[in-house]
């Protein structure tokens, strides 16, 4: 069976990441199409639109979606592409597993979290407005309807993983309606999941309890901003972005990509780490149910890892990009070659 997957390969280093996401992916021996397609300043040089209506249009047809890092200009320019294509798709959970590798030197080991985070509101809806020249405002939005569907969201997935706790992040203590709003909606989902261990935590002091004990938390479910800011601390905690994936999904489609950015500085070099894009093949595999090909990658990851010398440069190698992915490909080919190999269907 064929399956039709939505590509797009982003900017700077975007193309070389989801090229080695893609060439691991086939690895497997899945029989995947490609539709490519360009947005970000690809699309802006060709089509003068960084998001080309023919770039939704394939995501919905497909359903799925393989994405590298888009650039988002700073302060001007246009806003950015991957919020306008989650409110476009309502892809309204971003999903973020952060997950420590044994081999690798981190600040954490044991870690094996995963950040919930509301993807269609709060301040990312880009409301803004000058009261005068010295005064800027900014609209937080916080629904009942998007906050009962993403607690509802972080539950069942705890549910659907034996986890046995879920932490909601919140600033209820000063933000009394907003915040407020998010919590009182997580509560009351938390009735209906008796057996997993709710718990409420102030932002704040959440970034604080992640930094000394991550290993506490199983899943975290948080507003926009917060979720954000959390998935890119819980990164560092395990060795950096280069190593964090992600997945948007929403009820007619997902797209799976790479947390960290376009890293334009190290672009065409052959330098960057193309884990966290692999990762994210993983997550898209494992939403497709294709569970023992995602096992086959995570394992071969691990096992390339074990040897310093196979590592890229920013783990403390020597290989660059096509010569880490190749490691990853070889070792595969082996998994292959063995019949029924053990797998597990998580995130």
């Amino acid at each position: 069976m064929a399956y039709n997957v939505t590509l797009i390969p982003g900017d700077g280093i975007g193309p070389e990441v989801i090229s080695a996401a893609v060439d691991v992916v086939e690895a497997t021996g899945l029989d995947i199409n490609w539709e490519r397609v360009d947005a970000g300043v690809k699309a802006i040089e060709e089509e003068g639109n960084p998001l080309p209506a023919y770039v939704i249009e394939s995501i919905r047809r497909n359903k799925i979606a393989l994405k590298g890092p888009l650039t988002t200009p700073i302060g001007s320019g246009f806003r950015s592409v991957n919020v306008a294509l989650r409110k476009e798709l309502d892809l309204y959970a971003n999903i973020r597993p952060l997950k420590s590798f044994s081999s690798l030197k981190s600040l954490h080991q044991d870690v094996d979290l995963i950040i919930v985070r509301e993807n269609t509101e709060d301040l990312y809806i880009g409301k803004e407005q000058m009261i005068n020249d010295n005064k800027a405002e900014g609209i937080k939005l916080i629904t009942r309807g998007a906050s009962e569907r993403i607690c509802k969201y972080a539950f069942s997935l705890a549910q659907n993983l034996n986890r046995k706790k879920v932490t909601l992040v919140h600033k209820a203590n000063i933000l009394k309606l907003t915040d407020g709003l998010f919590l009182e909606c997580g509560r009351q989902v938390a009735k209906d999941y008796p057996d997993i261990e709710f718990e409420e935590v102030i932002v704040d002091a959440m970034a604080m309890k992640l930094v000394m004990n991550p290993q506490a938390y199983h899943i975290i479910v948080a507003p926009n901003l917060y979720g954000d800011i959390l998935s890119d601390l819980a990164a560092g905690l395990v060795g950096g972005l280069g190593l964090a994936p992600s997945a948007n999904i929403g009820h007619d489609a997902a797209i799976f990509e790479p947390v960290h950015g376009s890293a334009p500085d190290i672009a065409n070099k052959n330098m960057a780490n193309p884990i966290s894009a692999i990762l994210s093949g993983v997550m898209m595999l494992r939403h497709m149910g294709k569970f023992k090909e995602a096992s086959w990658i995570e394992r071969a990851i691990e096992t390339v890892l074990e040897d310093e010398d196979s590592r890229t440069r920013d783990l403390g190698g020597q290989l660059g990009t096509r010569e880490f992915t190749q490691k990853i490909v070889d070792q595969i080919n082996i998994y292959k070659k063995v019949e029924g190999g053990a797998y597990d269907k998580e995130v």
